[in-house]
């Protein structure tokens, strides 16, 4: 209940010059960070440096425990901020000091701590938290697998809020410890580098450090019954890959592939420069889903993306991810042209190098087997919608608009600009006005036009204009009634589109 409350003008002035003027500064954090696609995402107010997880999982109940400390910065006075969970919260500190807390909506934690946050302070936050996270739906969907021996976190584009407390947005991106303890014999698979291991009193403690900056959605975790391998590559980083070990008929063509994880990222590094993080490898559980998702440092790939045989594009695709997503993420989510079209261009780069079929040839087939009313052609990459953000146009149309920049500016200056990017960006965020400003700028060229065409216009562009761009020239030439020739690296590249289909989201 509010109540009004009249008083004299000349007491109303002095009540008025009792409150510091800074008090009414003091306001909550905004709920979301201001994505127009997913409102809800992140939270406004503060910025996060560096997550600690101190994780207890228990595989034969799906019982997860959690203490997480959460070091930020305050970017305004704060009387009050959120995070993001989906599981249930029993105290929470603010630095070291109990804090008042309640939830709304499906995944809102709301914190009011003991005492107002000045601006640009240091902050602590420790949430404790328990429940079990195949129980947990927002938005009626889940990013949390239940396998035969465990369970598995990876989601795009959210997957913390069913693990741990978050700011869950690409834009604030940060360091993370995870210290998880599971029952001997089980493994607990997470970001970057194995720190140590230790036993006791029947579990085992692993604890994971991923060293460089980390979307939150990036961030994973694998608990469960795996064949591990490891290695080291030529330039010394550690290399882990897991695999579980009831993947039946798929576990040869699963190991065929991602054995070749070392070798496919020094050819990355060729095309994109430096390897950009402190570890490599990929990891399959048993899981029934068909996608695979970039999870920074060791990909997460579903059984299915090798029920056909063994299919090395698919991690081509994830190692180019470390690049295009996960050092440059996007700024908000409908700019997943930067992620995808690259990574999807990264595979017919590796077709191009295998003697499969150039770029140019699967730029053609592309662009000649859609016919112009079919609705391939009305999806957006550099914009395409929450709904259709991962739409198979995002993919093969936005490597189609980075074929017709290489024909318009050259090989030069065209992997001049693959390398420079990931190293203009490092570790930030970047829209796709950012990519078109900074191609011309290297090369020279005006450019706006050639994005608008193959990335925002929401039809086939016609053939003369495909010639322009050096995209037509084959179907041109072809019969009308013709089929293009389809390159020999055509169907593994197709079988990966599966990567797309994110389950119940």
């Amino acid at each position: 209940m509010h109540r009004r409350i009249i008083v004299p003008s000349a007491l109303a002035a002095s009540v008025l010059l009792a409150i510091p003027a800074s008090a009414a500064d003091y306001v909550p954090g905004a709920p979301g960070i201001g994505d127009p696609y997913y409102p809800a995402s992140g939270n406004g107010g503060y910025d996060v440096s560096h997550y600690d997880l101190r994780l207890k999982y228990q595989p034969a109940t799906d019982l997860l425990e959690g203490t997480a400390t959460i070091l930020a910065t305050t970017k305004q006075n704060l009387s009050r901020f959120n995070l993001d969970l989906g599981l249930k919260v029993s105290e929470v500190r603010v630095n070291g000091k109990k804090a008042r807390f309640t939830t709304s909506g499906e995944q809102e934690l709301e914190i009011t701590p003991a005492a107002p946050l000045e601006k640009n302070r240091s902050v602590s936050v420790v949430v404790r938290y328990a429940g079990k996270p195949s129980e947990v739906r927002i938005g009626g969907w889940t990013a949390w697998h239940r396998t035969p021996d465990g369970g598995v976190a990876a989601q795009e584009p959210d997957s913390a809020a069913w693990w741990f407390p978050s700011n869950d947005h690409p834009l604030d991106k940060a360091t993370f410890d995870v210290s998880v303890s599971v029952p001997d014999g089980t493994q607990a698979i997470s970001n970057g580098v194995l720190q140590s291991q230790s036993s006791r009193l029947g579990w085992t403690r692993y604890n994971w450090r991923s060293n460089k900056p980390q979307a939150t959605y990036l961030a994973t975790l694998a608990v469960g019954k795996f064949d591990i391998t490891t290695d080291r590559t030529a330039n010394g980083l550690p290399v882990l890959n897991a695999y579980s070990k009831d993947l039946g008929d798929n576990a040869g063509a699963a190991r065929a592939s991602i054995e070749r994880t070392t070798e496919v990222a020094e050819w990355l590094e060729e095309v994109f420069g430096p390897y950009p993080f402190n570890a490599l490898g990929g990891y399959v559980p048993n899981v029934t889903s068909g996608y695979a998702l970039e999870t920074q440092t060791r990909p997460f790939y579903s059984p299915r993306q090798f029920a056909n045989g063994a299919n090395v594009s698919v991690v081509v695709h994830e190692l180019a991810h470390q690049w295009y997503g996960d050092s440059v993420s996007v700024d908000h989510w409908k700019d997943i042209w930067v992620n995808e079209g690259f990574a999807r261009y990264s595979q017919w780069l590796w077709s191009e190098k295998e003697g499969e079929g150039t770029a140019q040839e699967l730029a053609d087939y592309v662009y000649a087997s859609r016919a112009a009313d079919d609705p391939f052609w009305t999806v957006k990459p550099g914009d395409p919608g929450p709904d259709d953000q991962f739409h198979i146009a995002v993919y093969d149309r936005g490597a189609l608009a980075l074929q017709a920049l290489r024909n318009e500016i050259g090989d030069e200056d065209f992997f001049a600009i693959l390398k420079g990017w990931p190293t203009e960006f490092a570790y930030g965020n970047a829209k796709v006005a950012d990519f078109v400003a900074y191609a011309e700028r290297i090369s020279g060229k005006p450019l706006a036009g050639l994005f608008d065409t193959w990335l925002y216009q929401p039809v086939k562009p016609a053939a003369p204009t495909a010639a322009e761009a050096g995209l037509a020239a084959r179907s041109a030439a072809a019969d009308a009634t013709s089929r293009p020739v389809e390159p020999k690296s055509w169907k593994k590249i197709a079988e990966t589109n599966t990567i797309h289909d994110h389950d119940e989201h």
